[in-house]
């Protein structure tokens, strides 16, 4: 697969998941968690509509401003699991593949006789990152 689209593929799917959390969501928030621009955001929003995973409706919110309220389709449950599955394999292969380089690179460490409290503390940093996610 190309790796734009693979990485298409992944904000969608950041949005599908969003917008399942939060369906009144703006637009600008979804453009900052996904890390892609405003417009970005609109022109996959508009793909999404399209292709039946999502509804948006106008809606008066708190502020008294006009904005959408998004919502999956049934047919848009169902692309997030199929996508949340293939993207839980991808991850899992993912952090194989890190967990074989890093035994590696210990053992690389441990013939260059990096002293253990630095292994520790990489460790550390890394025990530390699984449990945030």
């Amino acid at each position: 697969m190309d790796p734009s689209l693979e990485n298409l593929d992944e904000v969608q799917f950041q949005l599908l998941r969003l917008i399942d959390i939060s369906p009144e969501i703006t637009q600008r928030e979804l453009a900052h968690q996904t890390g892609v621009s405003l417009g970005k955001v609109n022109y996959l929003l508009k793909a999404l509509v399209e292709k039946g995973f999502i509804k948006a409706r106008n809606f008066r919110n708190s502020r008294s401003k006009w904005s959408y309220l998004y919502a999956l389709t049934p047919s848009g449950i169902e692309h997030r699991a199929r996508m949340t599955y293939e993207f839980l394999k991808r991850k899992n292969r993912e952090f194989n593949a890190l967990r074989a380089e890093i035994a590696e690179l210990e053992a690389e460490a441990q013939q260059f006789q990096v002293e253990p409290e630095e292994l520790a503390k990489s460790h550390q940093i890394l025990v530390l990152s699984k449990a945030r996610n």
